[in-house]
């Protein structure tokens, strides 16, 4: 029986026989330690019932794994060379459909409708390549789709931002923007040496568990985010200069944002990393009415 992708053994063999070179620019980092990717797979709680999609498979090392435990497997492949590798390694699993396509160019709920419809349940379980990691969340977080959960390694450093609570360094607009749609938490660490090649970084498995509805009620979310954004700008501005220099719109003066603070209760010396999510919707609303 052939060891498992995720081996060194296997995976230089594999690299070897395709004369396969790493591309930087995709961030392609291997992961050759099959033990982490089963203590993943547990911690996400994939069971034959649950549809993955996974995002980056790269020479198939989760992939394989998850094929043993989930349903079905979508993977989503941007680096053509990597197919026919894909295709070989995987084929004993027909329980995987790899699609070579931009996540972040797909329609999600149509994948979801069509390829994953017999699945009770629908999560995002992916090695994702830390140079995309923000926007790949941020697809998946703003689209709204019926997932149960998304379980992803990361850079431990985004994964710290992901779950920072306010008034520490690494809270910021990616913090509330996880933890108004998500429960957050943080289920492993990573240490950079499984990987090959080896990335500068340690890395992160985080759990989003999707909320049935956000974490707080807001009269307008797209503002709402375009506040959180503005009063992070410049970080050692205060929340007032924050919000005067990088609102989006022409209303913006000292007075309307002076007078929508003190209605709010919030001072506007504080800097925008020591408001809670609660104070974000509450200074967006009052400044909705105005703005609007």
């Amino acid at each position: 029986m052939e060891k498992e992708i995720a081996t060194l053994s296997r995976t230089k063999q594999i690299l070897e026989k395709y004369s396969f070179s790493f591309k930087k620019s995709l961030g392609q980092n291997f992961i050759v330690e099959p033990n982490i990717l089963h203590r993943m797979i547990e911690r996400a709680g994939v069971t034959e019932e649950t549809g993955v999609i996974e995002i980056g498979p790269g020479i198939g090392a989760l992939t394989e794994q998850l094929a043993k435990n989930a349903k079905k497997v979508v993977a989503f492949e941007v680096d053509g060379r990597l197919l026919p590798i894909l295709e070989e390694n995987l084929a004993p699993y027909s329980n995987i459909e790899i699609i070579y396509q931009d996540v972040l160019k797909t329609n999600l709920h149509e994948i979801i409708e069509k390829k994953l419809n017999n699945c009770r349940e629908v999560m995002v379980v992916a090695n994702l390549p830390y140079y995309i990691t923000t926007p790949i969340i941020m697809k998946l977080l703003e689209n709204r789709l019926p997932l149960k959960a998304i379980v992803v390694m990361l850079q431990k450093e985004v994964a710290e931002r992901m779950t920072a609570k306010p008034s520490t360094k690494d809270y910021g607009s990616l913090s509330i923007a996880v933890q108004y749609y998500t429960e957050a938490k943080t289920v492993m660490s990573v240490p950079k040496t499984v990987f090959i090649p080896q990335p500068n970084v340690d890395s992160s498995v985080i759990r989003l568990d999707l909320r049935p509805e956000p974490l707080i009620h807001v009269k307008n979310e797209a503002f709402f985010f375009q506040v959180v954004k503005a009063s992070f700008a410049q970080r050692r501005k205060t929340l007032l200069n924050n919000l005067l220099n990088n609102l989006p719109n022409g209303k913006a003066n000292k007075n309307i944002i002076e007078e929508c603070l003190t209605s709010a209760g919030i001072d506007g010396k504080r800097r925008g990393e020591s408001l809670t999510i609660e104070e974000f919707a509450l200074l967006s609303d009052k400044l909705y009415e105005i703005f609007k």
